[in-house]
C-alpha cells in the first residue's frame, strides 16, 4: 500500500463537531483539502468559514437513510463517532468510498466495558466487510481543545493534597497527542488500502501512570504531587464522592479499575504504515498548557 499523491476530492467528516473531528477539520483545511462536515447538530461545528469548508450536512449514524443521503457523493469518509456505529456507516457509505474510522485501545481492556465491547464489534464489522479502509485505535488522547483527560487530571491535582492511586500508579499508559491523531488520519487518507485494516496509534513510549501524573503537574506549573498507593477496591467505593463534591471533577469506578491494567503498545506498525512519529509527552504537555 503506497501513499497516493496528491490527495483529491473532499473528505466527508462524520462527527466534525467533536474534539477529534474539530481538530481534523482544521488539519484538513490547513492542508488545502476540502471538507464536507456531517453532523447531528450544526451548532456544534466550531470551524470558522473557509472556502474549502462546505455547509454541514445533517445526519445521525443511527438513521441509515439520512446518512446514506449525506454520503451519497463521498469518495473518502472519516468517522470520529464511536466505533460501535461502524455497521451503520458501512451500510450508508458508497461501496467505493475509502474509510478511516476512529476506534480506541479500550477494545483491549480485560474488564467488562460497554465502550470497549462496542469498539470490538465495530472493528469486527469493518474487518468482515472487505471494504477499503482502516480503523485507528488511539490510546488516551490529550491536547485537544476541551479534552477531559489531562485537563481533568490537572484540576484534581490543584485541589488534592495527595493523589491516591491503585498500586501507587505502577500501571503503564502511553498517551497520544491530538495533533498526532490528526496526522495519523491524514496519513491514512493518503493510502490506497486494498482491504480493511486495524492499527493502534499511541504516544512514543509507555510510562507509569504515576510518572504521567508528575509530568502533568510539572507542565501545569503545579507542585510535585504526593502519590499514595491505595488498593483499587476502596478507591472504587469512594468514587461517588467525586459526584457529591462540586469542587472535584467526577471520577468513575470503571476509570479506577482501568488504572490497574497496562496500556502499552508497539508503535512500530504505526510508524511503518503511516510514517507518523509521535510527539514526546513533555513536548505535547507543554503545548497543551500553552493553549
Amino acid at each position: 500500500m503506497l501513499p497516493e499523491s496528491p490527495l483529491s476530492g473532499p473528505v466527508h467528516v462524520i462527527g466534525a463537531g467533536g474534539r477529534s473531528g474539530t481538530a481534523l477539520v482544521q488539519g484538513l483545511l490547513e492542508a488545502g483539502i476540502a471538507v464536507q462536515p456531517v453532523v447531528r447538530d450544526a451548532a456544534r461545528l466550531q470551524a470558522p468559514a473557509h472556502p474549502l469548508l462546505a455547509p454541514p450536512r445533517m445526519a445521525d449514524l443511527r438513521d441509515r437513510a439520512a446518512m446514506a443521503a449525506a454520503l451519497a457523493d463521498a469518495i473518502r469518509v472519516v468517522s470520529t463517532a464511536h466505533a460501535s456505529h461502524t455497521p451503520d456507516l458501512l451500510a450508508a457509505a458508497p461501496p467505493g468510498a475509502r474509510l478511516v474510522l476512529l476506534g480506541s485501545t479500550r477494545r483491549f481492556t480485560r474488564w467488562p466495558d460497554a465502550h470497549g465491547e462496542g469498539v470490538r464489534r465495530g472493528e469486527a464489522a469493518l474487518l468482515a466487510s472487505g471494504r477499503a479502509g482502516i480503523m485507528l485505535h488511539p490510546t488516551m488522547i490529550y491536547g485537544a481543545a476541551g479534552e477531559n483527560n489531562v485537563q481533568r487530571l490537572a484540576a484534581l491535582l490543584r485541589r488534592l493534597p495527595l493523589v491516591p492511586l491503585p498500586g501507587g500508579g505502577r500501571a503503564l499508559v502511553q498517551p497520544i497527542h491530538q495533533d498526532d491523531v490528526t496526522r495519523a488520519i491524514l496519513a491514512a487518507l493518503g493510502i490506497a488500502w486494498d482491504g480493511p485494516r486495524a492499527l493502534v496509534i499511541a504516544g512514543p513510549a509507555p510510562l507509569r501512570y504515576a510518572d504521567f501524573v508528575r509530568a502533568v503537574a510539572r507542565a501545569a506549573g503545579l507542585r510535585r504531587p504526593r502519590i499514595v498507593a491505595v488498593p483499587a477496591l476502596p478507591l472504587r467505593l469512594l468514587t461517588p464522592l467525586t459526584a457529591a463534591l462540586p469542587f472535584l471533577p467526577r471520577v468513575s469506578a470503571a476509570e479506577i479499575r482501568r488504572l490497574t491494567e497496562d496500556k502499552a503498545f508497539d508503535i512500530g506498525p504505526m510508524t511503518a504504515t503511516l510514517g507518523v512519529r509521535p510527539i514526546p509527552l513533555d513536548a505535547g504537555l507543554a503545548m497543551t498548557f500553552r493553549r
